[in-house]
């Protein structure tokens, strides 16, 4: 198992958690995370797009000129692909990007994601941001900054956490995600990622294994 130490709000170490090798520890399969990846953005896209073929447009009723006699080519109307203000050939229309992708591909693009972090010493456990029971962006910055200094930053959060929620929510440099809802792309995407205590209990599932700051 790898073990992370458990940073308390003034910077301090109140113990070290660790992080069980069947998540934390597994070989990362770099085709599976970019299927995964892949398969997430894509379902993320709207697929909203429309254009308009010569038969949506406006106008056109009408034959431009004669058929012969003047020159030019035939046309039968400007509203063909061929004229400013025509339709479109082949353009996008609406459509559905999602991928089917299992879950089990997803779990194991995930453990694979958070293994590469986590070997490269870039999972963080905290027990919390903040000390009261007010929000405070300064202050939980200040206590973010103590372990980390990465541009861009996972922080994990408990679905009830509301309090570092609100905290952390307008710094630009830190995406919050519940977790229950963390995933291969948001844990690739950033440079560490920082669970609190509670957090890495509600992924888990159960309490982590937890050894107290000056314990056996």
């Amino acid at each position: 198992m790898t073990t992370v130490d458990v940073l308390t709000v003034e910077g301090g170490k109140s113990g070290s958690v660790e992080l069980p090798a069947d998540i934390f520890d597994v070989q990362a399969n770099v085709a599976l995370m970019h299927q995964v990846v892949v398969g997430q953005l894509a379902a993320a896209r709207q697929g909203t797009h429309k254009t308009k073929t010569r038969g949506e447009v406006a106008g056109g009723g009408k034959k431009p000129y004669k058929q012969k006699g003047t020159g030019r080519a035939r046309q039968g109307s400007i509203r063909a692909p061929q004229f400013a203000g025509g339709g479109v050939v082949h353009g996008p229309v609406p459509r559905d990007y999602s991928q089917r992708t299992p879950k089990k591909m997803k779990a194991a693009a995930l453990r694979g994601a958070l293994s590469d972090r986590a070997r490269a010493g870039q999972v963080h456990v905290v027990e919390a941001f903040l000390s009261g029971d007010k929000p405070s962006t300064k202050a939980a910055l200040a206590t973010l900054e103590k372990l980390t200094t990465a541009k861009r930053v996972l922080v994990v959060l408990p679905s009830t956490d509301e309090l570092n929620w609100l905290s952390l929510r307008n710094v630009s440099r830190v995406h919050l995600i519940e977790a229950g809802q963390l995933n291969t792309y948001d844990v690739l995407v950033a440079d560490d990622v920082v669970f609190t205590k509670d957090a890495l209990d509600e992924f888990l599932g159960v309490p982590a294994e937890t050894t107290e700051e000056g314990g056996k």
